[in-house]
């Protein structure tokens, strides 16, 4: 996610390589804030990091650990300013986050990422509908709602947002809801119409928090918005969307500091479920490349039940793992976002993550191959892959449309993947896992 930006400081820290080299330091220096400024951050925040960095890096000697942990604070002072981080839960529910930004933001998508988030951490969520100026922006709403599976509140017999928003605040109270999100109109650009619908609302609703959805593809427009939006409404944070698409992605280093308001979700893909938590510590971990262990196993533990993670981890253990758990395991993952996220956030795979840019789990070919494949299995073959002699691979084959070859390849691969994941799930797991990441390039960023 962060690939242009740790590219960046990876191709500065290059530059020294002996300590004491001042003229190394400067080099370093240079390179690092041409690259910032290529990736959209902003000017004067450039300048400020810059000298931070050069400030600290000489006070402490030149050199590449002492550069690197000027980078590290300078980074985290940057995005720190305070305020409330991720979700935070009202002390007497329901939670009533008022959903603002431009049409166009991702907005309405955003909103019911958000939903699934606090759906995932079992949460009771009402979504409402009060979006009554774009055309069909309560379908959407309803479609992304049910696919998340959490209650929308419409009320189409009415073009009043605030009887729709009080009218469901009634309903959330006397139902017990944890969460009450509530999606309101935007417009292509600010205007006084729209800031009094909003006010209007914000007294209706007496939201705990505001949410401010920034469009992370319009660069510096973004910072311009949000900050309007924060001096006549009032935000309490940004969450930045489409994030994915912004190539550059500079955006997300200098919103906070220049809005004064914290950043507080990422939209990191476009499924449901590519929605990150902007926590300043783990961002600067994974922007130096070193991952972000926390994240993963938060989204991990929302999706995958305990019981069956211990279930699964034995099989793994014994040599018993079979098509059924690996097809359990692929719906598994699915839940967790896209994959380029998933192995960003893992340690010294940030190179992988690149190589993994437009892979799509749900439709990638050799997944759906596989399935077929799994599908035209007896259960006792699909249990057992012992049992898979030429005969049953020949049925197999005609069943799912597939060349014997393609078969054979597949069944091999799931194998050798089994007997690699019994490997890592032993006493030298880690270890022998770190070492197979350091042979591709990838155990540590900047080492």
């Amino acid at each position: 996610m962060f690939d242009i930006l740790t590219d960046s400081f990876t191709n500065a820290i290059k530059k020294i390589r002996f300590n004491d080299d001042d003229k190394a330091l400067t080099k370093a220096l240079d390179e690092l804030k041409k690259s910032l400024l290529r990736a959209d951050v902003n000017h004067k925040v450039v300048k400020d990091l810059i000298f931070k960095v050069q400030i600290e890096t000489k006070k402490n000697g030149i050199g590449k650990d002492q550069f690197l942990e000027a980078l590290r604070n300078a980074l985290y002072e940057l995005l720190e300013i305070g305020g409330n981080r991720g979700f935070v839960f009202a002390s007497k529910p329901p939670t009533v986050i008022l959903m603002t930004g431009l049409q166009g933001s991702g907005k309405t998508t955003t909103t019911a990422k958000l939903a699934n988030y606090l759906k995932n951490k079992q949460k009771k969520v009402m979504v409402v509908a009060a979006d009554l100026q774009r055309l069909a922006a309560v379908e959407q709403l309803r479609q992304l709602t049910q696919q998340v599976g959490v209650e929308l509140y419409e009320d189409e017999s009415t073009k009043n947002p605030v009887e729709v928003v009080t009218a469901a605040l009634k309903k959330a109270n006397s139902g017990i809801y944890d969460v009450v999100l509530i999606d309101t109109a935007g417009r292509l650009a600010i205007d006084n119409e729209l800031m009094d619908e909003l006010e209007a609302v914000k007294y209706a609703a007496n939201p705990s928090e505001i949410f401010y959805v920034a469009d992370s593809m319009t660069g510096q427009d973004a910072i311009k918005t949000a900050t309007a939006f924060k001096e006549k409404i009032g935000i309490d944070g940004v969450i930045l969307s489409k994030y994915d698409g912004d190539s550059k992605g500079g955006i997300a280093l200098g919103l906070s500091s220049q809005v004064q308001v914290p950043l507080r979700f990422i939209g990191s893909g476009e499924k449901i479920e590519d929605l990150e938590v902007f926590l300043p510590e783990r961002v600067v971990n994974r922007l130096m490349g070193f991952g972000d262990i926390e994240g993963l196993a938060e989204r991990t533990s929302s999706v995958i039940d305990e019981k069956q993670a211990k279930k699964f981890t034995s099989k793994i253990k014994k040599g018993e793992f079979n098509f059924n758990d690996f097809l359990e395991q692929m719906e598994s993952m699915k839940k967790m976002g896209s994959m380029k996220s998933l192995m960003g956030m893992i340690p010294g795979m940030g190179n992988m993550s690149k190589a993994l840019k437009d892979f799509d789990l749900e439709n990638s070919s050799e997944l759906k191959n596989i399935k077929a494949m799994v599908s035209s299995m007896t259960m006792k073959e699909r249990e057992n892959p012992d049992l898979l002699n030429n005969s049953r691979k020949g049925r197999i084959a005609k069943g799912c449309g597939l060349e014997i070859v393609e078969i054979n390849r597949m069944i091999k691969q799931f194998k050798n993947a089994g007997k690699m994941a019994k490997r890592f799930s032993g006493k030298n797991g880690m270890k022998d896992l770190q070492a197979m990441m350091g042979q591709m390039g990838g155990a540590g960023a900047f080492r």
